[in-house]
């Protein structure tokens, strides 16, 4: 395995989290799915449909979001939410990434 590779595999590890964070605190207004990746693209979370959508199927079945069907328009969009208990992890998890970040702040910046 090439070091380019081995980075990428890296920092993929690192970001995966950081996606469930910030699909919850997107989601404390209703979104469907396609519009959701669109935000997270453009705020530089680098997420494709086919890791998104098992998330927020994870999500919902964890208690972490809610779903309802939107059929007013020509063709129906699944909306989600943040549950309460969405909310509370996406809180918590914030807290703990500012922790971390505080934490790598005070280590050496390294060769």
């Amino acid at each position: 395995m090439s070091d380019d590779e081995t980075h990428d595999i890296h920092l993929q590890e690192l970001r995966r989290g950081t996606v469930v964070l910030a699909c919850l605190r997107l989601l404390a207004e209703p979104g469907y799915g396609y519009g959701l990746l669109e935000a997270l693209q453009s705020r530089g979370f680098d997420t494709d449909a086919n890791t998104l959508y098992p998330l927020l199927r994870r999500l919902e079945k964890q208690g972490h979001l809610t779903s309802e069907w939107n059929t007013d328009e020509a063709r129906p969009r699944k909306f989600y939410r943040a549950s309460p208990a969405g909310t509370a992890l996406a809180t918590a998890m914030t807290a703990e990434f500012r922790s971390i970040a505080a934490a790598i702040e005070q280590l050496p910046e390294g060769a």
